[in-house]
Protein backbone atom coordinates (compact mmCIF):
# COMPACT_ATOMS: atom_id res chain seq x y z
CA UNK A 1 0.00 0.00 0.00
CA UNK A 2 1.61 2.84 -1.06
CA UNK A 3 -0.02 6.19 -0.86
CA UNK A 4 -2.21 8.03 1.98
CA UNK A 5 -5.37 10.08 0.43
CA UNK A 6 -4.92 13.48 2.54
CA UNK A 7 -8.49 15.79 2.19
CA UNK A 8 -9.30 19.36 3.62
CA UNK A 9 -12.89 19.27 4.53
CA UNK A 10 -12.76 23.31 4.62
CA UNK A 11 -10.49 24.11 0.86
CA UNK A 12 -11.39 20.96 -0.83
CA UNK A 13 -8.15 20.23 -1.30
CA UNK A 14 -7.22 16.88 -2.18
CA UNK A 15 -4.06 15.32 -2.89
CA UNK A 16 -2.42 11.61 -2.39
CA UNK A 17 0.85 11.43 -0.15
CA UNK A 18 3.79 8.51 -0.03
CA UNK A 19 3.90 7.13 3.20
CA UNK A 20 6.70 7.28 5.17
CA UNK A 21 8.96 4.81 5.96
CA UNK A 22 7.51 4.80 9.71
CA UNK A 23 3.71 5.02 8.19
CA UNK A 24 4.44 1.76 6.30
CA UNK A 25 5.31 -0.10 9.43
CA UNK A 26 1.60 0.84 10.70
CA UNK A 27 -1.73 -0.47 9.58
CA UNK A 28 -4.90 0.05 10.97
CA UNK A 29 -4.90 1.06 14.48
CA UNK A 30 -1.52 1.39 14.99
CA UNK A 31 -1.68 3.72 11.69
CA UNK A 32 -4.23 5.67 13.94
CA UNK A 33 -2.65 6.29 17.13
CA UNK A 34 0.48 6.97 15.66
CA UNK A 35 -1.37 9.77 13.35
CA UNK A 36 -3.00 11.28 16.32
CA UNK A 37 -0.19 11.79 18.06
CA UNK A 38 2.15 12.83 15.24
CA UNK A 39 0.08 15.66 14.05
CA UNK A 40 -3.56 16.07 15.92
CA UNK A 41 -3.61 18.11 19.79
CA UNK A 42 -4.51 15.73 22.47
CA UNK A 43 -6.59 18.76 24.01
CA UNK A 44 -8.02 19.61 20.29
CA UNK A 45 -12.54 19.46 19.92
CA UNK A 46 -13.31 16.29 18.85
CA UNK A 47 -15.88 17.75 16.80
CA UNK A 48 -13.52 20.67 15.91
CA UNK A 49 -11.00 21.89 13.37
CA UNK A 50 -8.20 19.96 14.69
CA UNK A 51 -9.00 16.53 14.82
CA UNK A 52 -9.07 14.11 12.13
CA UNK A 53 -10.92 11.48 10.87
CA UNK A 54 -8.76 8.41 9.60
CA UNK A 55 -10.17 5.64 7.93
CA UNK A 56 -7.06 3.04 7.86
CA UNK A 57 -6.09 -0.41 6.33
CA UNK A 58 -4.37 -3.06 7.98
CA UNK A 59 -1.28 -4.36 7.54
CA UNK A 60 -2.85 -7.58 5.46
CA UNK A 61 -5.51 -5.70 4.93
CA UNK A 62 -5.05 -6.00 0.72
CA UNK A 63 -4.02 -10.20 0.91
CA UNK A 64 -6.08 -13.33 0.65
CA UNK A 65 -5.61 -13.81 4.67
CA UNK A 66 -8.84 -15.41 6.07
CA UNK A 67 -10.96 -12.07 7.28
CA UNK A 68 -8.45 -9.71 6.07
CA UNK A 69 -10.27 -6.29 4.71
CA UNK A 70 -11.42 -5.74 7.85
CA UNK A 71 -11.32 -1.29 8.41
CA UNK A 72 -9.99 1.08 11.08
CA UNK A 73 -11.82 3.74 11.31
CA UNK A 74 -10.65 6.71 14.13
CA UNK A 75 -9.85 9.64 15.41
CA UNK A 76 -10.52 11.67 18.80
CA UNK A 77 -13.33 10.42 20.29
CA UNK A 78 -16.57 12.86 21.14
CA UNK A 79 -17.32 10.02 23.88
CA UNK A 80 -14.12 8.96 25.58
CA UNK A 81 -12.19 12.33 24.96
CA UNK A 82 -9.32 10.28 23.99
CA UNK A 83 -7.82 7.80 21.20
CA UNK A 84 -10.08 6.00 19.31
CA UNK A 85 -10.23 3.02 16.40
CA UNK A 86 -13.76 1.16 15.67
CA UNK A 87 -13.12 -1.79 13.45
CA UNK A 88 -16.05 -2.93 10.92
CA UNK A 89 -16.12 -5.56 8.14
CA UNK A 90 -17.62 -5.03 4.59
CA UNK A 91 -16.30 -4.07 1.41
CA UNK A 92 -14.21 -1.16 1.72
CA UNK A 93 -10.88 -2.54 3.36
CA UNK A 94 -10.31 -4.52 0.34
CA UNK A 95 -11.20 -2.08 -1.96
CA UNK A 96 -8.84 0.23 -0.38
CA UNK A 97 -5.62 -2.24 0.38
CA UNK A 98 -6.74 -3.13 -3.78
CA UNK A 99 -5.66 0.31 -4.81
CA UNK A 100 -2.67 0.77 -2.75
CA UNK A 101 -4.41 2.96 -0.19
CA UNK A 102 -2.62 2.98 3.33
CA UNK A 103 -5.08 5.46 4.73
CA UNK A 104 -8.02 8.11 3.70
CA UNK A 105 -7.63 11.11 6.05
CA UNK A 106 -10.14 14.04 6.45
CA UNK A 107 -8.67 17.22 7.75
CA UNK A 108 -10.73 20.63 9.20
CA UNK A 109 -14.28 20.92 9.10
CA UNK A 110 -15.73 23.29 6.21
CA UNK A 111 -17.11 27.06 6.39
CA UNK A 112 -20.58 26.14 5.76
CA UNK A 113 -22.93 23.04 6.59
CA UNK A 114 -23.25 21.13 3.39
CA UNK A 115 -23.55 17.93 2.63
CA UNK A 116 -20.85 16.27 0.64
CA UNK A 117 -19.84 12.71 -0.74
CA UNK A 118 -15.92 12.03 -1.21
CA UNK A 119 -15.12 10.21 -4.37
CA UNK A 120 -11.95 7.42 -4.56
CA UNK A 121 -10.72 6.28 -7.88
CA UNK A 122 -7.47 4.51 -8.37
CA UNK A 123 -5.44 7.60 -8.79
CA UNK A 124 -8.03 10.68 -8.03
CA UNK A 125 -10.57 11.72 -5.56
CA UNK A 126 -12.86 14.86 -5.50
CA UNK A 127 -16.18 15.73 -2.65
CA UNK A 128 -19.01 15.66 -4.41
CA UNK A 129 -21.91 17.98 -3.30
CA UNK A 130 -24.83 16.37 -2.70
CA UNK A 131 -27.73 18.17 -0.96
CA UNK A 132 -30.12 15.76 -1.93
CA UNK A 133 -28.51 12.61 0.73
CA UNK A 134 -29.16 15.05 3.92
CA UNK A 135 -30.43 13.28 7.14
CA UNK A 136 -30.74 10.37 5.17
CA UNK A 137 -30.85 6.97 6.58
CA UNK A 138 -27.85 4.59 5.93
CA UNK A 139 -29.53 2.03 3.75
CA UNK A 140 -30.75 4.40 1.51
CA UNK A 141 -27.69 6.53 1.00
CA UNK A 142 -25.82 2.99 0.38
CA UNK A 143 -28.63 2.20 -2.00
CA UNK A 144 -28.12 5.56 -3.99
CA UNK A 145 -24.91 6.05 -4.22
CA UNK A 146 -24.50 2.34 -5.80
CA UNK A 147 -27.23 3.41 -8.51
CA UNK A 148 -24.84 6.28 -9.41
CA UNK A 149 -21.63 4.93 -8.72
CA UNK A 150 -21.98 0.86 -9.65
CA UNK A 151 -22.75 -1.96 -7.55
CA UNK A 152 -19.34 -3.16 -6.67
CA UNK A 153 -17.66 0.18 -5.32
CA UNK A 154 -17.41 0.31 -2.06
CA UNK A 155 -19.40 2.75 0.37
CA UNK A 156 -18.34 4.18 3.69
CA UNK A 157 -21.84 6.53 5.03
CA UNK A 158 -23.57 8.04 8.23
CA UNK A 159 -27.09 8.29 9.31
CA UNK A 160 -28.73 11.43 10.83
CA UNK A 161 -26.99 10.79 13.91
CA UNK A 162 -23.73 11.52 12.02
CA UNK A 163 -25.07 14.36 10.72
CA UNK A 164 -26.53 15.65 13.83
CA UNK A 165 -22.86 15.11 15.17
CA UNK A 166 -24.09 12.94 18.28
CA UNK A 167 -21.77 10.99 20.30
CA UNK A 168 -22.85 7.70 19.78
CA UNK A 169 -22.90 8.04 15.99
CA UNK A 170 -21.78 5.52 14.09
CA UNK A 171 -20.24 5.10 10.48
CA UNK A 172 -21.83 2.53 8.04
CA UNK A 173 -21.00 0.17 5.32
CA UNK A 174 -22.01 -3.15 3.42
CA UNK A 175 -20.75 -6.48 2.78
CA UNK A 176 -19.94 -7.22 -1.02
CA UNK A 177 -23.58 -8.93 -1.63
CA UNK A 178 -24.87 -4.94 -0.15
CA UNK A 179 -26.87 -7.47 2.36
CA UNK A 180 -25.66 -6.76 5.67
CA UNK A 181 -25.45 -3.46 7.11
CA UNK A 182 -21.90 -3.15 9.20
CA UNK A 183 -21.29 -0.49 11.20
CA UNK A 184 -18.01 0.99 12.77
CA UNK A 185 -19.82 1.21 16.05
CA UNK A 186 -17.83 2.35 19.03
CA UNK A 187 -16.61 5.97 20.17
CA UNK A 188 -19.04 8.17 18.41
CA UNK A 189 -16.71 8.54 15.04
CA UNK A 190 -19.97 8.89 12.49
CA UNK A 191 -20.21 12.69 14.63
CA UNK A 192 -16.42 13.19 13.88
CA UNK A 193 -17.47 12.06 10.02
CA UNK A 194 -20.50 14.52 10.12
CA UNK A 195 -18.54 17.46 11.77
CA UNK A 196 -16.02 17.25 8.46
CA UNK A 197 -19.16 17.61 6.25
CA UNK A 198 -18.82 14.32 4.88
CA UNK A 199 -21.99 11.99 4.25
CA UNK A 200 -20.38 9.22 2.53
CA UNK A 201 -17.05 7.91 1.30
CA UNK A 202 -17.33 6.03 -2.16
CA UNK A 203 -13.96 3.79 -3.56
CA UNK A 204 -14.20 2.79 -6.89
CA UNK A 205 -11.51 0.20 -7.27
CA UNK A 206 -11.82 -0.24 -11.35
CA UNK A 207 -8.41 -0.75 -13.02
CA UNK A 208 -7.05 -0.81 -9.80
CA UNK A 209 -3.64 -3.50 -9.54
CA UNK A 210 -2.76 -4.57 -6.42
CA UNK A 211 0.65 -4.71 -5.01
CA UNK A 212 2.74 -7.53 -4.87
CA UNK A 213 3.80 -10.05 -2.49
CA UNK A 214 7.65 -9.49 -1.48
CA UNK A 215 7.73 -13.30 -1.21
CA UNK A 216 4.22 -15.40 -2.48
CA UNK A 217 5.63 -18.80 -1.33
CA UNK A 218 6.28 -17.84 1.88
CA UNK A 219 3.15 -15.79 2.29
CA UNK A 220 0.89 -18.91 0.86
CA UNK A 221 2.43 -21.03 3.40
CA UNK A 222 1.61 -19.00 6.27
CA UNK A 223 -2.01 -18.20 5.19
CA UNK A 224 -2.79 -22.11 5.05
CA UNK A 225 -1.51 -22.74 8.62
CA UNK A 226 -3.70 -20.25 9.74
CA UNK A 227 -6.66 -22.03 7.78
CA UNK A 228 -5.22 -24.84 9.01
CA UNK A 229 -5.47 -24.33 12.37
CA UNK A 230 -8.73 -22.19 12.32
CA UNK A 231 -10.38 -24.90 10.62
CA UNK A 232 -9.60 -27.05 13.58
CA UNK A 233 -10.39 -24.66 16.19
CA UNK A 234 -13.86 -26.43 17.50
CA UNK A 235 -14.89 -22.52 17.83
CA UNK A 236 -15.37 -22.08 13.69
CA UNK A 237 -18.12 -24.18 13.79
CA UNK A 238 -19.78 -23.05 16.37
CA UNK A 239 -19.50 -19.46 15.31
CA UNK A 240 -20.77 -20.80 12.04
CA UNK A 241 -24.09 -22.52 12.92
CA UNK A 242 -25.18 -19.90 15.68
CA UNK A 243 -22.95 -17.16 14.94
CA UNK A 244 -21.97 -14.29 17.86
CA UNK A 245 -25.65 -14.92 19.59
CA UNK A 246 -24.14 -18.11 20.40
CA UNK A 247 -22.01 -16.72 23.77
CA UNK A 248 -25.47 -15.58 25.00
CA UNK A 249 -26.27 -18.79 26.85
CA UNK A 250 -23.25 -19.03 28.53
CA UNK A 251 -23.41 -15.38 29.23
CA UNK A 252 -26.19 -15.92 30.98
CA UNK A 253 -25.28 -18.95 32.68
CA UNK A 254 -22.04 -16.91 34.31
CA UNK A 255 -23.90 -14.23 35.06
CA UNK A 256 -22.99 -11.56 33.06
CA UNK A 257 -25.51 -10.97 30.83
CA UNK A 258 -26.52 -7.31 31.16
CA UNK A 259 -29.92 -7.03 32.43
CA UNK A 260 -32.62 -4.16 33.17
CA UNK A 261 -29.49 -1.52 33.35
CA UNK A 262 -26.76 -4.07 34.62
CA UNK A 263 -28.91 -4.75 37.75
CA UNK A 264 -28.66 -8.31 37.07
CA UNK A 265 -26.55 -11.20 35.46
CA UNK A 266 -29.15 -13.04 34.02
CA UNK A 267 -32.24 -12.92 32.30
CA UNK A 268 -35.73 -14.97 32.71
CA UNK A 269 -36.26 -14.90 28.79
CA UNK A 270 -32.40 -15.51 27.86
CA UNK A 271 -33.91 -19.15 26.26
CA UNK A 272 -35.75 -16.71 23.49
CA UNK A 273 -33.26 -14.74 22.70
CA UNK A 274 -29.93 -16.85 22.45
CA UNK A 275 -27.95 -18.38 19.24
CA UNK A 276 -30.00 -21.66 19.84
CA UNK A 277 -33.16 -19.70 19.35
CA UNK A 278 -31.58 -16.92 16.12
CA UNK A 279 -30.66 -20.34 14.49
CA UNK A 280 -33.82 -22.16 14.54
CA UNK A 281 -35.73 -18.91 13.53
CA UNK A 282 -33.41 -18.47 10.75
CA UNK A 283 -33.94 -21.90 9.33
CA UNK A 284 -37.20 -22.20 10.03
CA UNK A 285 -38.65 -19.12 8.42
CA UNK A 286 -36.78 -19.28 5.57
CA UNK A 287 -36.98 -16.59 2.75
CA UNK A 288 -34.13 -14.27 2.82
CA UNK A 289 -33.06 -15.55 5.91
CA UNK A 290 -29.69 -16.95 6.24
CA UNK A 291 -26.91 -17.74 8.01
CA UNK A 292 -22.70 -18.95 7.95
CA UNK A 293 -22.32 -15.61 6.25
CA UNK A 294 -18.62 -13.70 5.64
CA UNK A 295 -18.70 -10.15 6.98
CA UNK A 296 -15.52 -9.72 4.45
CA UNK A 297 -14.68 -12.11 1.43
CA UNK A 298 -12.95 -14.75 1.61
CA UNK A 299 -13.40 -15.07 5.42
CA UNK A 300 -14.01 -18.88 6.60
CA UNK A 301 -15.33 -18.50 9.96
CA UNK A 302 -18.77 -16.88 8.23
CA UNK A 303 -20.36 -15.97 11.84
CA UNK A 304 -22.96 -13.31 10.35
CA UNK A 305 -26.58 -13.96 9.06
CA UNK A 306 -29.43 -12.33 7.72
CA UNK A 307 -32.58 -12.61 10.68
CA UNK A 308 -36.11 -12.79 9.13
CA UNK A 309 -39.33 -11.69 10.40
CA UNK A 310 -42.09 -14.19 10.58
CA UNK A 311 -43.18 -13.79 6.82
CA UNK A 312 -39.61 -14.33 5.79
CA UNK A 313 -38.88 -10.88 5.28
CA UNK A 314 -34.88 -9.32 5.98
CA UNK A 315 -35.61 -7.96 9.87
CA UNK A 316 -31.79 -7.09 10.35
CA UNK A 317 -28.47 -7.82 9.34
CA UNK A 318 -26.59 -8.84 10.76
CA UNK A 319 -27.96 -9.65 13.96
CA UNK A 320 -25.22 -9.90 16.76
CA UNK A 321 -24.39 -11.07 21.02
CA UNK A 322 -23.73 -7.52 21.72
CA UNK A 323 -26.66 -5.79 20.12
CA UNK A 324 -29.51 -8.95 21.17
CA UNK A 325 -28.15 -7.91 24.47
CA UNK A 326 -28.05 -4.33 24.98
CA UNK A 327 -31.10 -3.84 23.21
CA UNK A 328 -33.01 -7.11 24.43
CA UNK A 329 -32.20 -8.38 28.02
CA UNK A 330 -30.59 -4.57 29.13
CA UNK A 331 -33.98 -3.31 28.37
CA UNK A 332 -36.32 -5.97 29.86
CA UNK A 333 -36.97 -7.33 26.10
CA UNK A 334 -37.58 -10.97 25.18
CA UNK A 335 -38.39 -10.76 22.01
CA UNK A 336 -36.25 -11.28 19.55
CA UNK A 337 -38.20 -9.91 16.50
CA UNK A 338 -38.54 -6.75 18.26
CA UNK A 339 -35.12 -6.76 19.37
CA UNK A 340 -34.33 -7.17 15.52
CA UNK A 341 -36.56 -4.09 14.55
CA UNK A 342 -34.35 -1.78 17.18
CA UNK A 343 -31.81 -3.05 15.96
CA UNK A 344 -32.33 -2.18 12.49
CA UNK A 345 -33.68 1.19 13.37
CA UNK A 346 -29.90 1.70 15.35
CA UNK A 347 -28.35 0.83 12.21
CA UNK A 348 -30.38 3.16 9.90
CA UNK A 349 -30.77 6.16 11.80
CA UNK A 350 -26.46 5.90 12.47
CA UNK A 351 -26.08 5.01 16.69
CA UNK A 352 -24.27 2.41 17.89
CA UNK A 353 -26.52 -0.29 19.41
CA UNK A 354 -24.32 -0.78 22.80
CA UNK A 355 -24.47 2.80 23.53
CA UNK A 356 -27.82 3.65 22.31
CA UNK A 357 -28.90 0.08 23.93
CA UNK A 358 -27.43 1.42 26.89
CA UNK A 359 -28.88 4.67 26.87
CA UNK A 360 -32.64 3.21 26.67
CA UNK A 361 -32.12 1.28 29.37
CA UNK A 362 -30.63 3.83 31.80
CA UNK A 363 -34.09 6.77 30.25
CA UNK A 364 -36.04 2.93 31.00
CA UNK A 365 -34.63 3.28 35.24
CA UNK A 366 -35.76 6.48 34.65
CA UNK A 367 -38.78 6.02 34.40
CA UNK A 368 -39.39 7.78 31.29
CA UNK A 369 -40.56 4.23 29.77
CA UNK A 370 -41.34 0.58 31.45
CA UNK A 371 -38.48 -2.07 30.94
CA UNK A 372 -39.56 -4.19 28.34
CA UNK A 373 -41.61 -1.55 26.42
CA UNK A 374 -40.13 -2.18 22.74
CA UNK A 375 -42.67 0.17 21.08
CA UNK A 376 -41.49 3.11 23.63
CA UNK A 377 -37.22 1.73 22.67
CA UNK A 378 -38.74 1.62 19.06
CA UNK A 379 -39.97 5.44 19.54
CA UNK A 380 -36.55 6.68 21.16
CA UNK A 381 -34.61 5.86 18.16
CA UNK A 382 -36.98 7.10 15.77
CA UNK A 383 -36.58 9.99 17.52
CA UNK A 384 -32.57 10.28 17.36
CA UNK A 385 -33.09 10.08 13.31
CA UNK A 386 -35.99 12.72 13.54
CA UNK A 387 -33.00 15.04 15.83
CA UNK A 388 -35.74 15.94 18.44
CA UNK A 389 -34.48 17.62 21.75
CA UNK A 390 -34.79 13.79 23.29
CA UNK A 391 -33.40 11.99 20.60
CA UNK A 392 -30.37 13.94 20.36
CA UNK A 393 -30.02 13.24 24.37
CA UNK A 394 -30.43 9.26 23.44
CA UNK A 395 -28.19 9.58 20.44
CA UNK A 396 -25.22 11.19 22.75
CA UNK A 397 -24.70 7.90 24.50
CA UNK A 398 -25.48 6.49 27.89
CA UNK A 399 -23.40 9.03 29.87
CA UNK A 400 -25.13 12.16 28.35
CA UNK A 401 -28.29 9.96 28.94
CA UNK A 402 -27.50 9.35 32.49
CA UNK A 403 -26.53 12.96 33.37
CA UNK A 404 -29.43 14.71 32.08
CA UNK A 405 -31.80 12.07 33.70
CA UNK A 406 -30.34 12.23 36.95
CA UNK A 407 -29.20 8.28 36.81
CA UNK A 408 -26.08 7.24 38.52
CA UNK A 409 -25.82 3.50 37.67
CA UNK A 410 -24.63 4.74 34.85
CA UNK A 411 -22.64 1.72 33.08
CA UNK A 412 -19.94 2.93 31.27
CA UNK A 413 -15.89 3.51 31.88
CA UNK A 414 -14.37 6.75 29.98
CA UNK A 415 -17.42 7.74 29.05
CA UNK A 416 -18.39 4.75 26.78
CA UNK A 417 -21.48 2.63 27.52
CA UNK A 418 -19.85 -1.06 28.49
CA UNK A 419 -20.72 -3.38 26.11
CA UNK A 420 -22.31 -7.14 26.70
CA UNK A 421 -20.38 -8.52 29.41
CA UNK A 422 -20.75 -7.18 33.41
CA UNK A 423 -17.35 -7.14 34.70
CA UNK A 424 -18.91 -7.87 38.62
CA UNK A 425 -18.54 -11.74 37.45
CA UNK A 426 -15.93 -11.59 34.81
CA UNK A 427 -13.43 -9.23 36.21
CA UNK A 428 -10.68 -9.82 33.84
CA UNK A 429 -12.84 -7.57 31.31
CA UNK A 430 -13.50 -4.83 33.78
CA UNK A 431 -9.78 -4.26 34.02
CA UNK A 432 -9.80 -3.99 30.24
CA UNK A 433 -12.38 -2.10 30.67
CA UNK A 434 -11.20 0.29 33.21
CA UNK A 435 -7.60 0.24 31.97
CA UNK A 436 -7.41 -0.30 28.20
CA UNK A 437 -7.20 3.47 26.17
CA UNK A 438 -10.37 2.54 24.35
CA UNK A 439 -12.50 2.51 27.06
CA UNK A 440 -15.27 0.45 27.46
CA UNK A 441 -14.42 -1.70 24.39
CA UNK A 442 -14.46 -5.52 24.77
CA UNK A 443 -12.78 -6.15 21.31
CA UNK A 444 -9.60 -4.07 22.99
CA UNK A 445 -9.53 -7.42 25.63
CA UNK A 446 -12.03 -9.73 25.71
CA UNK A 447 -11.39 -12.12 28.68
CA UNK A 448 -14.79 -14.12 27.86
CA UNK A 449 -12.43 -17.21 26.37
CA UNK A 450 -10.12 -17.07 29.96
CA UNK A 451 -13.29 -18.72 31.73
CA UNK A 452 -12.41 -22.81 31.14
CA UNK A 453 -9.12 -21.70 33.15
CA UNK A 454 -9.55 -18.90 34.73
CA UNK A 455 -12.26 -18.24 37.50
CA UNK A 456 -14.03 -15.32 36.13
CA UNK A 457 -15.69 -14.05 39.13
CA UNK A 458 -11.72 -14.26 40.95
CA UNK A 459 -9.45 -11.54 40.81
CA UNK A 460 -6.10 -13.67 40.85
CA UNK A 461 -4.82 -13.31 37.44
CA UNK A 462 -7.46 -10.89 35.44
CA UNK A 463 -5.11 -7.81 35.39
CA UNK A 464 -2.36 -10.15 33.78
CA UNK A 465 -4.83 -11.73 31.45
CA UNK A 466 -6.08 -8.39 30.27
CA UNK A 467 -2.74 -6.97 29.69
CA UNK A 468 -1.91 -10.17 27.14
CA UNK A 469 -5.19 -9.73 25.76
CA UNK A 470 -4.74 -5.61 25.05
CA UNK A 471 -1.84 -6.80 22.93
CA UNK A 472 -3.22 -9.30 21.01
CA UNK A 473 -6.41 -7.18 20.50
CA UNK A 474 -3.74 -4.38 18.96
CA UNK A 475 -2.14 -6.99 17.06
CA UNK A 476 -5.23 -7.69 15.31
CA UNK A 477 -6.99 -4.69 14.40
CA UNK A 478 -3.45 -3.46 13.25
CA UNK A 479 -3.19 -6.05 11.04
CA UNK A 480 -6.86 -5.79 9.59
CA UNK A 481 -8.14 -9.00 10.43
CA UNK A 482 -11.06 -10.57 12.80
CA UNK A 483 -10.51 -10.66 16.59
CA UNK A 484 -11.27 -15.11 15.72
CA UNK A 485 -8.51 -15.17 14.20
CA UNK A 486 -6.48 -15.36 17.47
CA UNK A 487 -6.46 -19.11 18.09
CA UNK A 488 -3.64 -18.58 15.22
CA UNK A 489 -1.18 -16.03 16.69
CA UNK A 490 -1.96 -18.01 20.28
CA UNK A 491 -0.51 -21.70 18.91
CA UNK A 492 2.02 -20.50 16.54
CA UNK A 493 3.16 -16.89 17.35
CA UNK A 494 5.40 -16.50 15.47
CA UNK A 495 2.81 -16.52 12.48
CA UNK A 496 2.72 -12.87 12.65
CA UNK A 497 6.27 -11.96 12.01
CA UNK A 498 6.19 -14.84 8.90
CA UNK A 499 2.66 -13.45 7.51
CA UNK A 500 4.32 -9.16 7.51
CA UNK A 501 7.98 -10.57 6.50
CA UNK A 502 6.35 -12.07 3.38
CA UNK A 503 4.53 -9.48 2.66
CA UNK A 504 6.07 -6.49 2.67
CA UNK A 505 9.76 -8.29 2.87
CA UNK A 506 10.96 -7.20 6.33
CA UNK A 507 12.89 -9.28 8.29
CA UNK A 508 10.85 -8.45 11.75
CA UNK A 509 11.30 -11.63 14.76
CA UNK A 510 8.55 -12.21 17.10
CA UNK A 511 9.73 -9.89 19.50
CA UNK A 512 10.06 -7.29 17.02
CA UNK A 513 6.46 -7.94 16.01
CA UNK A 514 5.17 -7.95 19.61
CA UNK A 515 7.10 -4.68 20.70
CA UNK A 516 5.09 -3.08 17.55
CA UNK A 517 1.95 -3.74 19.17
CA UNK A 518 2.99 -2.92 22.97
CA UNK A 519 4.32 -0.12 21.97
CA UNK A 520 0.76 1.01 19.81
CA UNK A 521 -1.22 0.76 23.41
CA UNK A 522 1.84 2.94 24.75
CA UNK A 523 1.02 5.66 22.33
CA UNK A 524 -2.40 5.63 23.10
CA UNK A 525 -2.25 5.90 26.63
CA UNK A 526 0.32 8.84 25.74
CA UNK A 527 -1.99 10.72 23.67
CA UNK A 528 -5.21 10.27 25.90
CA UNK A 529 -2.84 11.50 29.25
CA UNK A 530 -1.89 14.50 26.81
CA UNK A 531 -5.86 14.71 26.23
CA UNK A 532 -6.15 14.76 30.13
CA UNK A 533 -7.34 11.13 30.45
CA UNK A 534 -5.20 10.08 33.74
CA UNK A 535 -4.76 6.07 33.40
CA UNK A 536 -4.04 6.24 37.28
CA UNK A 537 -7.88 8.07 37.91
CA UNK A 538 -9.84 5.55 35.95
CA UNK A 539 -11.90 2.47 37.17
CA UNK A 540 -14.91 0.61 37.56
CA UNK A 541 -18.69 2.72 37.76
CA UNK A 542 -18.87 2.88 41.40
CA UNK A 543 -22.12 0.95 41.79
CA UNK A 544 -20.41 -1.80 39.88
CA UNK A 545 -17.92 -1.73 43.25
CA UNK A 546 -21.04 -1.76 45.83
CA UNK A 547 -23.35 -3.16 44.12
CA UNK A 548 -23.61 -6.58 44.47
CA UNK A 549 -24.68 -8.69 40.87
CA UNK A 550 -27.25 -11.65 41.01
CA UNK A 551 -27.40 -14.38 40.50
CA UNK A 552 -24.02 -14.64 42.02
CA UNK A 553 -24.05 -11.79 44.07
CA UNK A 554 -20.78 -10.77 43.07
CA UNK A 555 -19.05 -6.60 42.93
CA UNK A 556 -15.99 -5.73 41.27
CA UNK A 557 -13.19 -5.79 43.31
CA UNK A 558 -9.64 -5.91 41.69
CA UNK A 559 -8.26 -3.41 43.48
CA UNK A 560 -7.11 -0.19 41.43
CA UNK A 561 -3.70 -0.43 42.95
CA UNK A 562 -3.36 -3.65 40.89
CA UNK A 563 -4.87 -2.22 37.94
CA UNK A 564 -2.37 0.55 37.72
CA UNK A 565 -0.27 -1.85 38.14
CA UNK A 566 -0.99 -3.15 34.50
CA UNK A 567 1.71 -1.48 32.40
CA UNK A 568 4.29 -2.91 34.53
CA UNK A 569 3.25 -6.68 33.81
CA UNK A 570 6.37 -8.88 32.59
CA UNK A 571 6.46 -9.51 28.24
CA UNK A 572 5.64 -13.81 28.22
CA UNK A 573 6.68 -15.37 24.92
CA UNK A 574 3.12 -16.11 24.62
CA UNK A 575 1.94 -12.42 25.07
CA UNK A 576 -0.32 -12.44 22.14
Amino acid sequence: MNKILRVDTRTGNIRFVKPTEEEMHEGGRSFIANHLMREVDPGCDPLGRKNHLIIATGLLGDTNLTTAGRLSIGGKSPLTGGVKESNVGGLVGRRMGRMGIKAVILEDVPESSKCYVLVVKNDSAVLVEKPELKWMEASPTIKVLKEEYGEKVGVLCIGPAGEYKLGAAVVATTDHTGLQLRTAGRGGLGAVMGAKGVKAVVFDDAGAKPDTLADPEAFKAAVREVAAIIKADPKTDNRHEFGTPAVLGTCNAIGILPTRNFSSGSFELADEINGDKVAELIVSRGGEGKRGLPCVMGCMIQCSNIFPDPEGKAHVASLQYENIALLGSNCGIGDIDEIAILNDLANEVGIDAIDGGAAVGIAMEAGLLEFGDSEGAKDLLRQVGQGTPFGRIIGSGAVATGKVLGITRIPATKGQAMPAYDPRSLKGIGVTYAMSPMGADHTAGNTLETVKYLDPRGTEGQVAISYRLQVRGALLDSFGVCLFLRPAFVKDPELAARLLNARYGWTLTYRDVQKMFIDCLNVEREFNEKAGIDSNKCDIPEFMREEPLPPFNTVFDVSKAEMDAIWDVKIQEDIF
